[in-house]
């Protein structure tokens, strides 16, 4: 599903958070460029790649990135084209190219759908961190998986056509301002909500409908973080991605703007993504087919056993048939 807009550190005086929010087209412009990664300033620790959803730019993750920096990490928020999960994620994929040494690939909501599309066969890419996240696998879409899981979301969506300079037409996604505080931010300053709906990005209906080709999650480690309050993204949804995924999972008491309400528990995620060692990276999950065939064995192996077995004993106990009726025989040949 999408990512709610996303402006400000989501903690402090709302004053605060409003003059983040109002740098949000500097912050995205200056952290979109690829270029940026370039400057190793870590000592060796990974550089922290932060997606962020739909409605939302960059400067969603002002709260994280002031902890991360703090902590040593090198940070990049590039801008998510918004414009279908194909072109997002193959953008993306070109910053990852730009970026030197082991990266930690974040996504929130859409964003995460993004990630792991962009991460496949990236042998850079360590660790997926996927906050109140949309985890598609192979063949799914943010639709597929919202039918099975289903939101509010929907009721607060308004479609407004668009076309290009290149001619082409289609249709973008908006929020309700009226909706976006109780569906999407309900743990922030209804002020805050207010700026967050007059600043939102637009997203593509594509965004939405195009399914995955790949799952990056299949074979690199995973960290999940469930928002126990999101109206946009189901928690069970969230939950079921994780299981799938065998991620590291932590649940909070958040609406869907986890990074933005509450920002250092975000970052502990991170950091623990960040740090784990070989044997803390849960193994990974099976390609689909791996478990079909599995699953398709099972009955035809217990059919074998039962069949091997049941001759056997068939023939055990014809056997014993046979030899007692040798000793009866020899017995009445005796009496005789």
């Amino acid at each position: 599903m999408m990512a709610s807009p996303a402006l400000g550190s989501g903690r402090g005086p709302a004053r605060a958070r409003v003059a983040a929010a109002g740098c949000a087209v500097a912050v995205c412009a200056t952290v979109a460029a690829p270029a940026a990664a370039q400057d190793d300033t870590s000592g060796g620790k990974p550089t922290v790649v932060l997606i962020h959803g739909a409605f939302a730019d960059g400067s969603s993750w002002n709260g994280v990135i002031q902890r991360l920096e703090r902590r040593g990490y090198p940070v990049i928020a590039p801008a998510n084209p918004l414009r279908g999960l194909y072109t997002d994620s193959t953008y993306i994929a070109s910053v990852l190219d730009s970026v030197k040494g082991p990266i930690v690939l974040v996504g929130h909501s859409y964003g995460g759908a993004v990630i792991s599309s962009a991460a496949v066969g990236h042998p850079r890419v360590k660790s997926l961190v996927y906050v109140s996240s949309l985890m598609p696998d192979k063949g799914e879409s943010g639709q597929s998986l919202a039918a099975k899981f289903p939101t509010e979301l929907p009721t607060a969506l308004r479609t407004v056509p668009y076309r290009a300079g290149d001619g082409m037409r289609g249709k973008d996604l908006y929020l309700k301002r009226d909706k976006l505080h109780r569906i999407f931010a309900a743990d922030l300053p209804a002020g805050t909500a207010r700026l967050l709906a007059a600043t939102q990005r637009p997203a593509s209906t594509a965004t939405l409908s195009e399914k995955a080709k790949a799952a990056a999650w299949r074979q690199i480690p995973s960290w999940v973080l469930v928002a126990k309050q999101d109206k946009t993204i189901n928690p069970r949804q969230e939950r079921f991605q994780a299981k799938r995924a065998h991620s590291h999972t932590v649940e909070i008491n958040s609406s869907h703007v986890a990074m933005l309400a509450h920002p250092q528990e975000v970052t502990d995620l991170i950091i623990k993504a960040a740090t784990a060692t070989g044997s803390a990276r849960p193994s990974p999950a099976a390609e689909p087919s791996d478990s079909r065939a599995r699953a398709e064995s099972r009955p035809a192996d217990t059919a074998v056993a039962w069949v091997t077995g049941g001759a056997a004993a068939l023939l055990l106990g014809g056997g014993a048939l046979v030899l007692g009726h040798r000793r009866r025989r020899r017995s009445r040949s005796s009496l005789r």
